[in-house]
């Protein structure tokens, strides 16, 4: 079993939920239906697998972009012409002092300094007493700071808490709370002090955050236990009655949550698909009539699951 799938559907036709609205298996439907549906199939499921992307932390309000970012990145802006805290990651910037007075700012923001948001809280209020695991691509840990089973997640792009070598030159990752504290805290007009840029300790390279951007990405140890949990959980409920629950997953990466839930719904007849996301809730039409698709707040629809 794969963890990235291309789209077996592809070319057969889509379904589609209007702006606002709901498609409850192939019929048009209001939110609050929509969460009733989601309702059922929650109390009926045998398992519940949850695919999580940036859509469900932005609904939590840690945006990156707009007067979040603005409040937090202006000088970076108005310096160096960059948009959002996204496209900041990928800027080349002129020397590792002001790579590191970045990201260490965006880490702090993002990781250390943001609670627990509330889509996440009230999810996992949802999934309490149920058999469930979630796959997500975001890095922002806030699936553990809501106090979900570490046992039942798995980060595939990698986690803002962690460093690693930029050569990927041992396989290990670094706590990196202390560090970037200080080369937050220490930073001048848009640099740290270059004796805290970090190094890795087995080769002398620079150090960069542990996200999935080429093909130096560390897949540590815990990334390949993580990644055994989750084949072993789909494995176990192969034919059960799955709700595949996508949360915000958006076109960046679709081969890793939305192509695989869409496929495994259309191999095993019993499981269904919910996809919730803003102007992007479809399906192929082929399992249409066992998915319930909701263009609308992420964190509306699931305060009207728990009502």
């Amino acid at each position: 079993m794969t963890f990235f799938s291309s789209n077996l559907f592809a070319g057969g036709g889509y379904a589609r939920a209007k702006r606002s609205a709901a498609l409850v298996r192939g019929a048009d439907a209001t939110a609050e239906e929509a969460a009733e549906a989601m309702r059922r199939e929650l109390d009926e499921c045998d398992a519940v697998l949850v695919g999580a992307g940036a859509g469900l932390s932005a609904a939590a309000g840690f945006s990156y972009s707009g007067k979040r970012f603005d409040e937090n990145f202006a000088d970076f802006r108005d310096r160096f012409g960059i948009a959002d805290m996204y496209s900041g990651g990928f800027h080349p910037f002129p020397d590792l002092e002001t790579y590191w007075a970045w990201w260490s700012r965006a880490i702090l923001l993002n990781r250390y300094e943001a609670g627990a948001g509330k889509p996440y809280l009230n999810l996992l209020r949802i999934l309490e007493g149920r058999d469930y695991f979630v796959l997500t691509t975001n890095v922002d840990h806030q699936f553990q700071l809501a106090g979900f089973d570490k046992a039942r997640l798995f980060y595939t792009q990698g986690d803002y808490g962690l460093f690693q070598c930029v050569r990927n030159c041992s396989g290990e990752t670094y706590d990196n709370e202390r560090q970037v504290r200080e080369m937050a805290g220490r930073q001048k007009d848009q640099r740290v002090p270059s004796e805290l840029v970090p190094r890795c300790p087995h080769c002398g390279a620079p150090m960069v955050p542990n996200l999935r951007v080429d093909g130096t990405f560390c897949e540590d140890r815990g990334w390949h236990e993580a990644a055994s949990r989750y084949r072993a959980f789909r494995e176990a409920h192969s034919g059960d009655r799955v709700l595949y629950l996508e949360l915000g997953v958006g076109d960046n990466t679709p081969v890793i949550i939305k192509y695989p839930f869409w496929n495994a719904v259309g191999r095993n007849g019993h499981a269904a698909y919910a996809c919730v996301n803003i102007g992007g809730a479809c399906a192929p039409a082929a399992i249409a009539g066992r998915s319930i698709l909701v263009d609308d707040d992420i964190d509306e629809l699931i305060q009207n699951v728990l009502a």
